[in-house]
Formats: C-alpha cells, sequence, structure tokens
C-alpha cells in the first residue's frame, strides 16, 4: 500500500500522482501531522479518519473538483471533524542536496530552548538548528519524516541575499530531498528559495494538533 512518504519522495525524484483530478486518501504518518497536499491535477489526504467522509464530504461542495480539496468548506469540515488548527495554505517546495560545505560560517545551536529551536520542535522531530551572522537554519523531520527546512534573517541583514545563501546552505547539512513551505504571499521568501534551487511541487495545509491534545 502506498504510503505518505512514498508519495513525498516520489514527488522529490520529479514523479508526481496522475493529473486525473483524483484524490487520494493515506493514513497518517504521525499523530501529530494530517492535512493535504495538492499537485497538478491530483490530490493526498493525509488523516485517521473514514476515507469515506473524506470523499463524501468533498462530493458535497459545489465548487470545482479539482479545487475541492483546498476549499475552505473542505477544510474548516476537516477541521471540526478533527478538532485540529491550521495556519495556512503553504506552498511547497523541494530541493536536492549538495556537496561541499557551506560557505557561511555556521554554529550549531545546543540549547533546547532558543526560540527558534522550542518553535520548530511543535511540529517537527529530530529539530538541529545553526546560527550565521544575521540569520538562523532550522531543519528537522515534518510531514511524513520529510526533511523539512526553514530560516530566519534578522531585520537588519535583510535586502543582503543571506536568505538565498541561508537556504543554500541548508541543502549541504542534508543528505535527502530538502522541503521547505513558504506562505504564498510570502514572495521574498519564495524569490530566495527558488534562486537557491528549490523547485515549486504543489502545496499543503498542514492540521497541527491543538496545544494539550
Amino acid at each position: 500500500m502506498e504510503t505518505l512518504r512514498d508519495i513525498l519522495d516520489a514527488a522529490a525524484r520529479g514523479v508526481l500522482p496522475p493529473a486525473d483530478g483524483g484524490t487520494t486518501v493515506v493514513r497518517q504518518a504521525s499523530p501529530r501531522d494530517a492535512g493535504v497536499l495538492a499537485f497538478t491535477g491530483h490530490s493526498v489526504v493525509f488523516t485517521d479518519e473514514d476515507p469515506r467522509w473524506v470523499y463524501d464530504t468533498l462530493r458535497g461542495l459545489d465548487c470545482d473538483a479539482l479545487a475541492a480539496t483546498m476549499n475552505p468548506r473542505f477544510l474548516t469540515a476537516f477541521l471540526d471533524r478533527t478538532g485540529r488548527r491550521t495556519d495556512t495554505v503553504d506552498a511547497m517546495l523541494v530541493a536536492d542536496p549538495l556537496p561541499g560545505e557551506p560557505p557561511l560560517r555556521l554554529t550549531e545551536i545546543e540549547d533546547a530552548r532558543h526560540p527558534r529551536v522550542r518553535y520548530a520542535r511543535r511540529r517537527r522531530d529530530g529539530v538541529r538548528a545553526w546560527t550565521a551572522e544575521g540569520g538562523v537554519i532550522v531543519i528537522g523531520r515534518g510531514i511524513g519524516g520529510r526533511a523539512e527546512v526553514s530560516v530566519e534573517v534578522d531585520e537588519e541583514a535583510r535586502h543582503r541575499g543571506l536568505g538565498r545563501a541561508l537556504v543554500t546552505a541548508a541543502r549541504q547539512l542534508t543528505a535527502e530531498p530538502l522541503w521547505a513551505q513558504i506562505s504564498p504571499g510570502n514572495a521574498r521568501s519564495t524569490r530566495a528559495f527558488q534562486a537557491a534551487g528549490y523547485r515549486p511541487v504543489g502545496a499543503e495545509a498542514l492540521l497541527l494538533q491543538c496545544q494539550g491534545s
């Protein structure tokens, strides 16, 4: 049976689900993460809920079938059904690892109480973080156990190409495809990731467990 990780690994290789207008429902890879991945002409819903509920709910929507899984009415029903929360629909980008050592001088953050580390641990496992002059790189295992990266650039260090340098360096800190989740409205971040070789493959809506769940 195809798993969420199987789908993500294939997408990282450039093998996307068939653009047949369909929806695939797979089990969650962990209790923490449920949600929707939307590729060109095909969606993947990862949930431990009954797949029949997913398909029945999608059929009941008055919208383009290709847009149904990301329709606010479906996402609201999904949130209500699971008692979860969400922030936004993100663009999904992925990049292959790069050889060599990062050209930036990086210092690994050992303090688990660091704000960026604490935030990342609510969404990812195996979190590691590094500081550079003017910025931070965070890598951990998120949806389906894939490697995910996020970066932060200090306000005074912006507009100097540091964001691009950080996300490029991140590709040299891992030996597997590296995924990024970016709000579509964050054009500056999108440009930095794409300039560093990350390619868009779809969109995602991540449904998170409410704190205390």
